[in-house]
């Protein structure tokens, strides 16, 4: 039985990994939780697991080895059944003939009873050194692999050019290459298949006995194959790492940024973590910057509203609303009006929370909170650097609202986005928030309210006929329906078989007028706005969805799945 001397605090403390007052937090919370020291000081930061182990060795006079600076013989690896190493987690590492003699390496030296069954099923004397517990699970995995099979498959198709690290200053992972640990690479490919699928974020979602990764593809989540749920641990940690996250916060959320070169892109990973029932759900949305920057004739405005949305951003002064829910499309439509206006005659300054994508030759300011820097803050600011254009990233109450309205009023253009349904609601919506209504009904040039709809796939497009209900609840008429062809995707290797590949927007652009304005000053109702809106020539969403149907672009049911969200 090992020999138990100084007290492992103690240990720690002269080997100047922690503080007195560490120790004494962590004893506190020993006493509550009934949890081992060392697994406490661990969760609390305040300890690295290398230094841990280290002074483990140190109270229990034994070795302490490092299994990524070694090979170990296959026949080594034998005497110990893959079932026995998991089951225990322990790594034979070392066995004289001779002698007898079996050496494991494990990372609790209190385990005895793992010792003394191991004596009984080998058949043979064992000693025990002593390893960090993340190095004996990456070794099972590397020497064990029999059940980690989906594992192994993903990394024969990984290759370690694909994706590159930009910035290597990751805390406490100095010592560990891609090449030693199979979880980093896991976590790279998993990064990489997601920037191959075209996705626009990855969900790593810990279940009670599974862990599950899903791709969301043109607004829709899709289950990839997932990695065991023994290596959670191990995979979360790496993604806060990269992410410069706080190790030992796993009770609150947390927010990080990588930055990673992918197979030759520049790609930033905005990445959220938040505590649930199973342990932390990580999201990652990847925000790739060639896939964002498109052209206005990209976007996906029918001719009559292209050639309106043109005029639109020339003009000199006003404001110029983009509406929508999240993930509709809005900050790609106004980084494109903006790349279409970005000349050298013109300053353009952007206010956005955050900044999610570098425009050249414009000057992007990023809401802080914690410094002050908020809309309204940032809004009074840039007005001193005489702007022509403003980009004001979201108007989410009264006082931002004033303040983008006086900056339209006093010559300048000013775009930003709010939440409403649809264009006539962003009138409603703002008078609600307690501006002056003859201040909307002066300073707003136009609405845009859009959504995002899936492309058949131009690979596997076919004609088809779909269900009559579905048509007629779309909005299409006898004669649209008699004298015009439907199409969808049959599914193929471009598609991933799902019939759909990219999106496009559907647009319903209110233009401003004299009746218009007249019914902004007079707090009339949203639906007379509407419907004024739509007798002076406005398409709603659903009347350009149809449109897009017409032309080939989609399909009748995915127009609908859209106008149902609007309800």
């Amino acid at each position: 039985m090992p020999d138990r001397g100084r007290m492992l605090g103690e240990i720690l403390i002269e080997m100047g990994c922690m503080t007195p007052e560490s120790l004494a937090e962590a004893l506190q919370q020993q006493h509550e939780r009934n949890e081992r020291l060392g697994d406490i000081l661990v969760g609390l930061g305040y300890v690295q697991p290398e230094d841990l182990t280290r002074a483990l060795a140190e109270q229990f006079d034994m070795e302490m080895v490092d299994l990524d600076s070694f090979e170990i013989e296959r026949e080594v690896i034998e005497k110990v059944s893959a079932e026995l190493a998991r089951d225990h987690k322990i790594i034979p590492i070392e066995f004289d003939e001779d002698e007898g003699l079996l050496v494991i390496a494990m990372g609790d030296p209190l385990d005895l009873y793992t010792l003394d069954n191991l004596r009984f099923v080998v058949n043979c004397q064992v000693e025990c050194v002593l390893a960090t517990k993340q190095s004996i699970l990456d070794a099972l995995a590397r020497y064990y692999g029999e059940d980690v099979n989906q594992l192994d498959e993903m990394m024969q198709e990984f290759t370690h050019q694909d994706i590159q690290v930009v910035d290597h200053d990751f805390e406490g992972d100095e010592n560990v290459s891609a090449d030693d640990a199979p979880v980093i690479k896991l976590v790279t490919l998993i990064i990489t298949e997601a920037v191959k699928s075209r996705a626009s974020d990855i969900h790593i979602e810990p279940m009670a006995d599974r862990l599950r990764i899903r791709y969301r593809i043109d607004g829709h989540c899709y289950e990839v194959d997932s990695p065991p749920k023994r290596l959670q641990g191990a995979i979360l940690a790496r993604l806060k790492i990269m992410s410069k996250m706080n190790m030992a916060e796993r009770r609150r959320p947390q927010d990080g940024r990588i930055k990673l070169s992918v197979l030759g892109r520049e790609i930033d990973l905005r990445v959220s973590s938040l505590p649930a029932s199973h342990g932390e759900s990580v999201v990652m949305r990847i925000l790739d910057k060639e896939a964002v920057m498109f052209g206005l004739d990209q976007l996906g405005f029918h001719a009559d509203d292209y050639r309106t949305f043109q005029n639109l951003i020339r003009k000199p002064t006003g404001i110029i609303l983009v509406t929508g829910p999240t993930g509709s499309g809005k900050t790609t439509t106004l980084y494109a009006a903006l790349n279409e206006l970005n000349r050298s005659d013109r300053k353009i300054i952007t206010a956005e929370d955050p900044v999610e994508y570098n425009l050249s030759g414009v000057n992007q300011c990023q809401v802080n909170r914690k410094a002050g820097m908020t809309f309204d803050k940032i809004i009074r600011a840039m007005l001193r650097q005489a702007p022509n254009i403003i980009l004001v990233g979201e108007i989410r109450d009264e006082e931002t609202a004033n303040i983008a309205i006086q900056a339209a009023l006093t010559g300048h253009l000013v775009f930003s986005t709010l939440h409403t349904n649809d264009a006539p609601s962003a009138i409603t919506r703002l008078i609600d928030m307690g501006v002056a209504p003859f201040l909307v009904a002066s300073s707003i040039q136009a609405v845009i309210a859009q959504r995002l709809i899936r492309r058949i796939c131009p690979e596997c497009k076919k004609e088809t006929m779909p269900d009559m209900g579905i048509l007629k609840s779309a909005g299409f008429t006898d004669e649209q329906i008699n004298n015009n062809k439907f199409y969808t995707g049959d599914g193929c290797d471009n598609c991933k078989g799902l019939g759909f590949r990219g999106r496009r927007a559907v647009y319903e652009i209110m233009v401003m007028n004299t009746r218009l304005r007249d019914m902004a000053f007079n707090v009339d109702t949203t639906d007379n706005i509407r419907n004024q809106a739509i007798r002076d020539g406005m398409h709603t969403l659903l009347m350009d969805g149809t449109r897009k149907v017409l032309e080939g672009v989609t399909t009748a049911e995915e127009i609908l799945t859209v106008a149902k969200k609007m309800d």
